[in-house]
């Protein structure tokens, strides 16, 4: 957990300011029983108005203070744990968004929100009781047990009676409650895995018709979690009334023997209510240990989920020496595959195998085959989000990983095969690509996209409001702002992962002539079900199970490549009136 804490260097004056005027407030907090002590037994006693009038002011003047100084802790504490949280926060946001889809998979999504969120949350809380109870609970239990005995050391012996007693009772409920409070945040983990797939998933949900069935399912992981928090809850709830029962039996006890004492003339009033003061100061203070405890064992449970993902060691790292990005030139190939094998994780089955190709600058590649066949992998070593296991992949001429990552993706725009946009407006969405794009390069890549149809409708245009998700926006319409963004950047290589698929064939036809007709030095890889969709690629590739079983023109493919004669016999129907389109094109 301590490990955590270089990410709150930059608050080191609250983290030291915050303690030390606890402290003076936990040092008045303990001499106002003495004072008072001396008060009635002094002043109250014996009648003398003015050491009352004394004795009081010093008592209104140490309270002054300690609430000074606890609003200085208090706001100390607030600065340097949100502050914290924030650092904290922006680490883990870093480190998720430096690591490969490999281990963004292994992970998972909903476990990786819940330690950005709930985990974070969990040290915040830890570090602001750091700053404002580590010294003062121990230094009250210590010193309220000091000064009763400074004041009355037999009448003390009491306390020595009810603190094992209560230090018994803390600890028995501690015991139970510590390794529940790890169980607990496995719960949450569960039921955010289960919420993010619903909502993620809501509209699969019903078109199966199982919103029951998803109903139950998040049902049953609130019951897990509501169950385990009412356990945990139960039983830390115990301990306020064992140790107020504890406590009240010692104030009784207290005041029974101290009764004897001031009748003896062994002890005066004044000592006796100070010393119920400084055993209720105690108690309360040990009761405060043991929920630091608590909270810090919690906190524990998060650093250890958070150090797990700060710990890990990225699989795919920028060289110490990287090259810049050369310009695509005609020369020499775009994209190479010399002899590429992956395989994801541990997983003995190759996703590809033993792959040799070639891209060209200006050429159109089309990528088609069976389902996990490969093709989206095969695309994914292009802009490095995953390594090859075995060969090399090169872009314009060297190794992809003698490049830095971002400026290797710089020259790359992918439509990614789930059409993904963000809450702001349509210019925000595509200016993802490039910040710095004007408004006249937006609507072209509209217009290259086919977009314009549309955005020119909407009251403000390239300024009208996207909702999480694009939820305002149709299949067909996502895939086209995606297919916007990636364009406005003219980028050297252009992925289109499966991004046609929600659009007529006209406008499939319609985006592809578009793309060739401005994009033309631009090496477009197009990935599709829809033999239509490539057939007038200059290259073709036929991927089953994870090989290239075919690699030539369309017409070439239909003669000697069994696989795209299956793929195309069952498409033949539907692609007749593509077919149709293509002759008229000039593509």
């Amino acid at each position: 957990m301590f490990k955590l804490l270089k990410y709150a260097k930059k608050y080191r004056l609250q983290m030291i300011i915050g303690p030390i005027f606890k402290f003076i407030e936990a040092v008045f907090e303990l001499f106002l029983p003495l004072l008072m002590a001396n008060l009635i037994d002094n002043g109250i006693n014996k009648g003398d108005r003015a050491y009352i009038i004394q004795m009081g002011g010093w008592m209104l003047l140490m309270s002054v203070i300690g609430v000074i100084s606890v609003f200085i802790c208090q706001y100390s504490a607030s600065i340097a744990s949100q502050g914290f949280g924030t650092e904290l926060r922006n680490r883990l946001m870093k480190k998720i968004a430096g690591l490969s889809y490999e281990e963004l998979d292994e992970l998972g999504t909903a476990t990786l929100i819940t330690r950005v969120t709930n985990d974070v949350n969990q040290m915040q809380v830890a570090l602001a009781m750091l700053i404002r109870m580590v010294i003062r609970a121990p230094f009250l239990s210590i010193g309220a047990l000091v000064m009763s005995i400074y004041i009355n050391p037999k009448l003390s012996l009491i306390f020595a009676v009810v603190l094992p007693l209560f230090l018994f009772i803390l600890y028995l409920v501690m015991l139970k409650t510590i390794p529940m409070y790890r169980y607990v945040q496995k719960k949450v983990d569960q039921i955010a895995l289960v919420i993010g797939e619903n909502i993620s998933g809501v509209r699969v949900i019903r078109a199966f018709a199982r919103r029951r069935t998803e109903k139950k399912r998040v049902a049953e992981a609130s019951d897990d979690l509501a169950k385990a928090y009412i356990r945990v809850s139960n039983l830390s709830a115990l301990m306020n009334p064992a140790t107020t029962l504890v406590m009240n039996f010692g104030i009784i006890v207290l005041l029974y023997i101290g009764g004897f004492s001031v009748n003896s003339g062994a002890a005066q009033q004044g000592e006796i209510l100070a010393l119920v003061n400084y055993l209720i100061q105690m108690l309360t203070a040990m009761i405060m240990v043991a929920n630091l405890v608590v909270i810090f064992t919690r906190a524990a449970a998060s650093a250890s989920r958070i150090n797990e993902v700060l710990a890990i060691k990225e699989g795919i790292q920028d060289p110490e020496i990287s090259l810049p990005v050369p310009v695509a030139s005609s020369q020499i190939p775009v994209v190479e595959f010399k002899t590429v094998s992956f395989s994801y994780g541990q997983a003995e089955e190759k996703a590809l195998e033993k792959i040799h190709l070639t891209f060209n600058q200006g050429e159109t590649i089309g990528i088609v085959g069976t389902t996990g066949s490969g093709k989206s992998t095969l695309a994914h070593l292009i802009p490095r989000f995953y390594d090859a296991t075995e060969g090399e992949v090169l872009v314009n001429g060297h190794s992809v990983k003698q490049y830095q990552q971002e400026a290797l993706r710089e020259i790359i725009g992918i439509v990614p095969q789930k059409s993904v946009l963000f809450a702001g407006t349509i210019s925000d969405n595509l200016r993802m690509a490039k910040k710095e794009a004007t408004d006249a390069e937006i609507m072209e890549a509209l217009a290259i996209s086919q977009s314009l149809s549309f955005v020119e409708k909407m009251d403000e245009t390239i300024h009208a409001p996207v909702q999480e998700g694009g939820m305002n926006f149709s299949g067909g319409q996502k895939q086209r702002l995606t297919i916007a963004r990636a364009v406005l950047k003219k980028p050297e290589i252009l992925i289109i992962d499966d991004g046609l698929s929600a659009l007529d064939y006209r406008t499939d036809l319609q985006v592809r002539a578009a793309l060739k007709k401005q994009l033309q030095n631009t090496t477009i890889v197009i990935i599709s079900q829809r033999i239509s969709s490539i057939m007038q690629a200059d290259q073709i590739l036929v991927l089953d199970d994870g090989k290239l079983v075919g690699h030539g023109k369309h017409e070439w493919l239909l003669k000697h490549c069994a696989v795209y004669q299956e793929i195309y016999q069952s498409q033949v129907n539907e692609t007749t009136p593509a077919a149709g389109l293509e002759g008229t094109s000039h593509e």
